[in-house]
């Protein structure tokens, strides 16, 4: 511990944000700069090193948190890099991306507020970048053995990283035109800027890994040749089977799922459009659903001048406190407001509401009606969508509740509900004959197997929507199994089973 009062001294502080006014007109990262490393070291002095750092348990990677916050605090940085990259190959992703269930597990959090685990691992990381630290690990020898990646999102990328440096040869498919899977096209610019991305990639192939884009395995290329070709193959496809909404209306233009959504603005970003072919510019935009990519959604409606937007979550609004049934460990679900909530909270007018029993607004400045289920879309005579129909819903079976109707515009709609699993009746799952559990994702044993000899299954393909710390912990445990498999045993890490599940709510 290096400070042995830090946590009863010193309070919390995370790092600050860009005016939204500034950050709004722009696609950068939505955080300042400046001034980090002085703050982190500070905050990493507030880490009690507990004699059972559950911290270590809520996080899938086992990530040595207490380690690195002691050798921060103590500024010696080279050293909390190489404790960090000891466990997670991609720390500036999920120093960007995780939900940090970490830190409600922090023994801090039992009564105070925990240490900002998140904020000091990306600046870990982002350091070491900067200082020329973090270079290719090519392996010493090549095993003569050959494996194909199916799919380059997290956890594809993990099992590459992970088998290309124990020597084997690893090619990496990927559909879209670049490598990345939803890091790419699904996490907006202002989240994780693709420079970091982009980079690793660089690492990765001067370790070794080689990719190819642009390959629709199943399709463009028959599996049963990769089969043929390589002596092991990981399906890290990722669940992609959007969920949609089956109400009148639906098939009216202007209704369009997240993805393809997110996808555009993406590419727009790097450089591929002028503009998005769907934009928010102008226009009223519900968006339904109340997750993270709901979220980044609405980051992206205001970066794009939406004239006003509203966001539908079918839950009641969570407390600001943890719940009793969800006591201290667990990740508890309570109201969260995102950066993209409090850039809307500023720029757009509250949404409406029905009354005391209808959808009901958030706190002050929230633009989300919690308890709302979408009725029926109302089109013009184009057959465009220009309004929503919605009524409230009871927080116990979310049965409609009488007289809670409410229409609010929307000349763009955005279907944010999230992913059933991987694409089951695709031409990849049927050439390679696979079979699917009672939840929809690829069928396999603790050890990623499929059942089909030389075919394992790994992260979101094989466990369902999930976070990216477990799409990481699933791609190098999938990868210690195919190292297992190819030579007889593993000095790879193995931080999960197929069988395990997320602590966290």
């Amino acid at each position: 511990m290096a400070d042995p009062k830090g946590f009863l001294t010193t309070p919390r502080r995370e790092r600050t944000r860009r005016p939204v006014r500034e950050r709004v007109e722009d696609w950068d990262e939505i955080h300042e700069q400046s001034g980090l490393l002085p703050l982190v070291a500070e905050q990493s002095g507030r880490c009690m090193d507990c004699g059972i750092p559950f911290c270590h348990s809520e996080c899938p990677l086992g990530n040595l948190i207490p380690d690195w916050n002691v050798l921060v605090s103590r500024d010696d940085w080279r050293a909390a890099g190489e404790r960090l990259h000891a466990t997670n190959n991609f720390p500036e992703f999920t120093g960007r991306l995780c939900p940090a269930p970490c830190e409600t597990a922090c023994v801090l959090a039992i009564n105070a507020d925990p240490v900002t685990i998140k904020n000091v691992e990306v600046a870990i990381a982002d350091r070491a970048w900067d200082h020329d630290e973090v270079r290719p690990r090519p392996p010493e020898r090549l095993s003569g053995r050959t494996v194909a990646v199916i799919g380059s999102g997290p956890a594809g990328l993990a099992a590459a990283q992970q088998l290309t440096r124990a020597g084997h040869t690893v090619a990496v498919y990927e559909r879209a035109d670049r490598a990345g899977g939803l890091l790419r096209y699904g996490i907006p610019e202002f989240k994780m800027e693709k420079r970091h991305l982009d980079r690793r990639l660089d690492q990765m192939r001067a370790e070794g890994t080689r990719f190819r884009t642009g390959v629709d395995v199943g399709a463009g290329l028959d599996a049963s040749r990769l089969l043929e070709r390589f002596d092991a193959v990981i399906v890290a496809t990722g669940a992609t089977t959007a969920r949609d909404l089956a109400v009148p209306g639906r098939e009216l233009t202007g209704i369009h799922q997240a993805m393809e959504y997110l996808t555009l603005a993406n590419r727009v970003q790097e450089g591929d459009l002028d503009a998005s072919p769907v934009s928010a510019r102008g226009r009223e935009v519900a968006i339904v659903g109340g997750g993270d990519t709901g979220a980044d959604c609405l980051g992206t409606v205001l970066r794009q001048h939406a004239a006003g937007v509203v966001q539908l979550d079918i839950n009641p609004q969570a407390g600001a406190e943890r719940p009793a049934h969800q006591p201290w460990p667990v990740h508890p679900r309570i109201h969260r407001v995102s950066p993209a909530h409090e850039e809307a909270g500023e720029l757009m007018p509250p949404p409406p509401s029905a009354g005391r029993q209808g959808p009901s607004p958030g706190h002050s400045g929230d633009i989300r009606l919690f308890s709302a289920s979408t009725l029926r879309f109302e089109g013009d005579e184009h057959g465009h969508v220009h309004a929503l129909h919605l009524v409230g819903v009871s927080p116990d079976d979310r049965r409609p509740e009488p007289g809670t109707e409410v229409v609010i515009p929307a000349q763009l709609v955005l279907l944010a509900l999230g992913f059933s699993g991987p694409e089951a009746e695709s031409p990849l799952m049927e050439q390679l004959g696979m079979n699917f559990d009672a939840r929809g994702n690829i069928a396999r044993d603790a050890e990623f197997r499929t059942g089909i000899p030389g075919v394992f299954a790994a992260g979101d393909a094989g466990r369902g929507q999930s976070l990216i710390v477990w799409a990481i912990a699933e791609g190098r445990a999938a990868a210690a199994s195919v190292d297992r498999y190819l030579t007889g045993s593993t000095h790879l890490p193995a931080p999960v089973r197929a069988t395990d599940r997320p602590l966290a709510v």
